[in-house]
């Protein structure tokens, strides 16, 4: 018998309707012959109300309680989807994440999954149960309840998935299926039939909400063919797969873009070994993370080092680098938390030249300045001033011809 892993995110079950609505399609999916367990987020909001209490209480709140407390969410959702699916007269069983014997390491808010006993959840499948569990948490090897960080439940539904050695797993959320680009800035942005591990890797780090990274990966990792599809409308979705010969691939999949972003540039320091960790090791120390890097050497031998950061960690970047700024003797630290990144990302580029200077052509048609690029073998990433985001999305995905089928 086929065995399938669903997911439902946090607005797919926000309201009882809601949960009775996705109760009628697990029915109707169960109804075919399958298998099936059922990965629940919270419902919509919940989380957020939660991390508020817990904030008016501890502004920095301990891990371990915090986990303990935002575990709650994803437990109202199976045990009210479970009385759903019985209204109905589909046997069902909840399953917390301990329940489910989700081991994960330590690090509480951001564990990592290491292991899923799968014995008791067959069980209940041999009894022609649906499985419906909680997303987003796990129980460590000391039996406290850990959860996987935001966007958590798409990892517990692929790592199960994968544990399972389930057909398929489906992402069901409030879009149809991955796109070009997203719709509400391009209004011809098409919805891709199908995209590669690698492509939508590249579009979640990038930018697109539509699925966790860690969970892309983990589907990559064990060859997890995934389906990105929407509760509320019917419809085929999107694969994301390995990439198949016979498939007919566009030179470009989609364009990611990601208004998170901060640049600093260190100017005016010495030219010599050692500069960049330098730099960098305050920032690394700090927890920030760097995205793009960029040196350019002058005659007087100083060279002026540039990177990105998450717009968030700007401020913590910009006070530590003037401490850099004063250890190495540099002349000044510069920034601007006013910029985007775009990204053309698609497996065509590896065997088609002139990708670039075509997108740097449309760009500057368009009047649109670039201040920083960087490349892949399957993405090429530009830094452009804010105003400009909209724009370049547009005029990129003309340039193109993304609203097109591949022929």
């Amino acid at each position: 018998m086929a065995l399938y892993v669903h997911k439902y995110g946090g607005t797919s079950v926000g309201t009882i309707d809601r949960i009775k609505h996705v109760a009628s399609k697990i029915v109707q999916a169960k109804r075919q012959g399958a298998d099936l367990v059922v990965v629940v987020s919270a419902m919509s909001g919940e989380t957020d109300r939660l991390l508020g209490l817990a904030r008016q209480i501890q502004q920095q709140p301990n891990p371990r309680e915090l986990d303990v407390l935002l575990a709650t969410g994803e437990q109202v959702t199976i045990a009210l989807l479970c009385m759903a699916l019985e209204t109905l007269g589909c046997p069902a069983s909840s399953y917390t994440g301990a329940q489910a014997r989700i081991l994960t390491d330590a690090a509480h808010t951001k564990a990592r999954i290491l292991n899923i006993d799968t014995s008791r959840i067959r069980k209940d499948l041999a009894q022609g149960k649906v499985v419906v569990v909680a997303g987003f948490q796990g129980v460590n090897e000391e039996g406290d309840i850990t959860t996987l960080g935001r966007g958590g439940s798409d990892t517990t539904a692929v790592a199960l998935a994968a544990a399972l050695k389930a057909d398929e797993c489906l992402i069901y959320t409030d879009v149809d299926g991955v796109y070009t680009t997203d719709p509400r800035i391009e209004p011809k942005a098409r919805r891709l039939d199908r995209i590669t591990f690698e492509e939508m890797l590249e579009m979640a780090s990038l930018g697109s909400k539509v699925l966790q990274i860690r969970a892309v990966e983990f589907a990559g990792k064990y060859n997890v063919p995934l389906r990105v599809l929407s509760t509320f409308v019917e419809g085929p979705g999107t694969l994301i797969t390995y990439e198949d010969e016979a498939m007919e691939q566009a030179l470009i999949s989609g364009i990611a873009f990601n208004r998170d972003e901060a640049k600093l540039t260190v100017e005016g320091v010495p030219d010599r070994p050692g500069i960049a960790a330098a730099i960098l090791g305050p920032i690394a120390d700090a927890n920030i993370e760097v995205d793009m890097i960029v040196q350019n050497v002058a005659e007087d031998d100083t060279t002026d080092f540039t990177f990105t950061v998450h717009r968030n960690d700007y401020p913590k970047a910009l006070e530590l680098l003037e401490q850099v700024r004063r250890d190495l003797g540099a002349r000044r630290v510069t920034g601007d938390d006013r910029i985007v990144k775009v990204s053309l990302v698609g497996v065509g580029m590896r065997s088609h030249a002139g990708i670039a200077s075509k997108m740097f052509r449309a760009l500057a048609k368009e009047g649109i300045n670039i201040r920083m690029i960087s490349t892949s073998e399957i993405k090429i990433s530009v830094v452009l001033d804010e105003k400009y985001l909209e724009l370049a999305v547009r005029t990129l995905h003309d340039a193109f011809e993304l609203d097109k089928a591949p022929c």
